[in-house]
């Protein structure tokens, strides 16, 4: 591995001989001296180099020539003196250059800072470079340890289920169908079945953070053919009551450790103040919500009985106004738009034992009590259209004992996004996929 000292460690530095290296976002040509901005994965720093061309005694300067060539996006090894000195604005402190060494010349950048996001994906690996998009990855990282940590602290077990299935997982719906050597695969839509499974096999608590695939044909800031699921699943529940309060305690110590970390970075770089919000969090049943909705002036125009993204940015910001609240659990969802294996109410079929998480007005996640008799699985497949025999790998789980359970789905970019109030998931995924995007 090459020495050299990351820009974000030169504070701490001593003043003395330095190595640095990274890529060039800025070059400064005056006549007596020349200034670079030098970037790496942790920062920016400012180099000088006096120039010995110039002046009343003009000297061959090799190095002051190497710097009047280089373009922006140019990779260098830079070896120097490093000074620190509170009147330089970018970090009080730079780096004096003694050599300068061009690891790889760069072209000049196709996108700029006013390129449309369609553009700067097309160029993905350039428009990474902007620390704010490094910061989205940091913070994302940050998110996903919080996660592991919480779960691993408790008992989880961390599973890794199949993205290739033989038969749909939920519904023959927006699924992607791939050859798999004599026969037909899917691409599969969640883990659902397979981290259910884990419940007869007597994990008792699991977790995954894997793809996940769906064959819908929008356009919204919000939606993607391939992104990455954050699934959780556990034994022994009384309701989806028990569900809620599991993924609320995670998402406080995900966010408590996303604004200890960096907190400050990103209310610099976005204008955001990372909330850690109480719990517990607000709860309004759907049918509630809705009647909340129609009070503030909107009428959710869908023919099903679901909520549509309007209602649930009028719900948000009732609770925001009331509870001064960034998320709320929509409870209680009509049966008739719930998968066949969300538990049903006692005495009540058309509601189940379910809800939705929506922060910041945006829809991020699916939760609910699973029903696990299987007499009941078979009645609520068939009415919504489903043949039990094509099921039946799945029935199978509940037919040799299994205990009450339930869990959730939720997409790690859509909180990320929110969370750092962009406006697509585009700018918060590594590699967008979407209907019209398989490049870079």
């Amino acid at each position: 591995m090459t020495s050299r000292t990351l820009i974000a460690d030169l504070a701490a530095a001593a003043a003395g001989p330095v190595r640095v290296a990274g890529w060039v976002d800025t070059v400064r040509d005056q006549k007596k001296v020349q200034f670079i901005v030098l970037r790496d994965e942790s920062g920016a720093a400012q180099l000088v180099h006096p120039r010995l061309d110039a002046g009343d005694d003009p000297q061959p300067d090799p190095i002051a020539a190497e710097i009047s060539g280089l373009t922006a996006g140019t990779f260098v090894s830079v070896e120097g003196e490093l000074k620190h000195d509170e009147r330089v604005k970018l970090g009080g402190l730079e780096v004096k250059i003694g050599e300068i060494d061009v690891i790889a010349p760069a072209l000049d950048s196709p996108i700029a800072e006013d390129s449309s996001i369609d553009k700067r994906l097309d160029w993905r690996f350039l428009d990474l470079r902007r620390p704010e998009q490094n910061l989205v990855f940091r913070v994302q990282t940050t998110f996903l340890h919080a996660l592991r940590t919480w779960w691993v602290e408790r008992g989880f077990i961390e599973i890794h289920t199949p993205k290739l299935m033989a038969s749909a997982s939920e519904s023959r719906a927006e699924l992607f169908e791939v050859e798999y050597f004599e026969t037909k695969a899917y691409l599969a839509q969640s883990p659902q079945f397979f981290k259910q499974m884990a419940q007869p096999a007597g994990f008792g608590k699991v977790f995954e953070v894997a793809p996940a695939f769906r064959a819908d044909p929008s356009f919204t800031s919000r939606h993607a053919t391939e992104f990455i699921s954050v699934d959780a699943e556990i034994s022994w529940v009384d309701s989806h009551e028990d569900v809620m309060q599991m993924h609320e305690e995670l998402l406080v110590a995900a966010l408590t450790a996303v604004k200890e970390k960096h907190g400050a970075e990103i209310e610099a770089a976005f204008g955001v103040e990372v909330t850690v919000p109480s719990t517990p969090f607000p709860r309004i049943p759907l049918a509630e919500a809705k009647e909340i909705v129609a009070g503030r002036g909107y009428t959710v125009p869908r023919a099903d009985a679901d909520m549509d993204p309007e209602g649930e940015r009028q719900i948000a910001a009732y609770v925001k106004e009331q509870f001064g609240h960034e998320f709320v659990f929509l409870t209680d969802y009509a049966s008739s738009i719930r998968p066949f294996y969300h538990m049903r109410h006692e005495g009540d079929a058309g509601l189940t034992n379910s809800y939705d998480l929506i922060f910041n007005g945006v829809e991020i996640s699916t939760g609910a009590q699973r029903e696990h008799r299987v007499a009941l699985l078979e009645e609520q497949a068939r009415e919504k259209g489903l043949d039990p025999e094509e099921l039946d790998f799945y029935l199978d789980f509940f037919r040799y004992g299994v205990p009450p359970h339930g869990g959730f789905g939720m997409g790690l970019s859509r909180v990320i996004m929110l969370l750092l109030h962009q406006p697509s998931i585009r700018e918060v995924t590594y590699l967008f996929r979407g209907p019209n995007r398989l490049t870079p």
